[in-house]
């Protein structure tokens, strides 16, 4: 991340960029805009952004499809903005790959809090002294490259799929309820529904698990999950 995080805001509304930009501009944060969804892809793989805050509905483009591109390449945290509420539509952008999501309509003081709980959360990362490695039988994480083997073949992870998977593998045999796993894969108190983590671990399951795995995600129920490999 550069010294100082340049901001990306996608949205069709013209109101929403004068909003932002003027909370970004007292936070000294650099900052550019983009109108469609074709525009947001082309800033995006060009100017490479520190943060995107992305509209889930643009004309061109949907803001889905120009984070699932992105994705393909790019682990840059990712904020959505929607205007509708129902769950699925949350879900649908966090299993994309984004970090995070906003309901239209937003106060930009919000905005602005979540991403500097994002910045925190990568700086807290690259501080961090765990290894960036996880290796167990038939399984390695690498929160380096954001990378996850099975059995020596790269799996398709979402980044937050590799973090959930990183955070308990990295603390192997403890139990953590969901709020826990909110907070810290996220960065801070999470205003979302918790069977979004539900979500992910059935989604992480799907990937890792085989007939006779070494490993494994554990739910403890009325608790949280737990991972346990065999030694």
């Amino acid at each position: 991340m550069s010294t100082t995080p340049h901001i990306l805001i996608c949205d069709d509304d013209p109101v929403v960029h004068e909003s932002l930009g003027l909370y970004l501009d007292a936070e000294r944060f650099p900052h550019s805009s983009a109108y469609d969804g074709e525009e947001a892809l082309e800033k995006a793989l060009h100017e490479k952004p520190d943060l995107i805050i992305l509209d889930l509905m643009m004309p061109k483009m949907s803001g889905t499809d120009v984070c699932r591109t992105i994705r393909k390449t790019s682990n840059v945290p990712i904020i959505m903005l929607t205007a509708k509420g129902e769950e699925i539509d949350r879900v649908l952008g966090l299993e994309l790959g984004a970090d995070d999501y906003i309901v239209k309509p937003f106060s930009p003081r919000e905005v602005i809090a979540r991403i500097k709980a994002l910045f925190r959360r990568i700086q807290d990362t690259e501080s961090g002294q765990k290894p960036s490695i996880l290796r167990f039988e038939g399984l390695e994480i690498n929160l380096d490259n954001y990378q996850v083997k099975v059995n020596d073949e790269v799996v398709a992870f979402t980044p937050k799929e590799v973090e959930i998977l990183y955070l308990l593998a990295s603390h192997a045999g403890q139990v953590m309820d969901r709020e826990q796993i909110l907070s810290k894969v996220w960065g801070y108190d999470f205003y979302g529904d918790t069977r979004t983590v539900d979500t992910h671990i059935k989604r992480i399951r799907q990937k890792i698990d085989s007939d006779s795995p070494k490993y494994g995600l554990i739910t403890v129920y009325g608790v949280g999950y737990k991972f346990e490999a065999t030694s």
